[in-house]
């Protein structure tokens, strides 16, 4: 899965156990402007060195997983839970932008195919 939004928030990481390690990031996604969401990610191992690279406020786009799992507490009964788990991530620059159409065309992109060199040419 993949969305775009703003980081509001970067977390320490979290050394759960011996081989496992946590880091979380909170970000702001707005596919309705009117109804932004705040969402919780977390990275996980190797990946919680990636958010090292990024800011608060820094716009970008996410590819995640969506993982859930039951757990069974000691009383007997079962919760459930659901994490985003993050495992790319990219700035979004929008000052570099082309303002160009797409149907514009790019110069030096002509449909013409370029000459044929010396061993393509026929002997006659």
């Amino acid at each position: 899965m993949n969305i775009r939004g703003n980081i509001l928030e970067i977390f320490q990481t979290n050394q759960i156990k011996e081989t496992f390690r946590k880091r979380e990031f909170v970000v702001e996604y707005a596919e309705n402007p009117n109804y932004p969401q705040i969402l919780k990610f977390e990275m996980i191992n190797d990946n919680c060195s990636l958010l090292d690279n990024f800011a608060k406020g820094d716009d970008v786009e996410i590819d995640f997983d969506l993982r859930g799992r039951e757990w069974t507490n000691p009383q007997g009964n079962k919760v459930y839970f659901v994490s985003l788990n993050a495992f790319r991530l990219k700035k979004i620059d929008d000052s570099n932008s082309s303002s160009a159409s797409d149907n514009e065309p790019v110069p030096g992109s002509d449909d013409v195919p370029p000459p044929p060199s010396d061993e393509e040419e026929l002997p006659f």
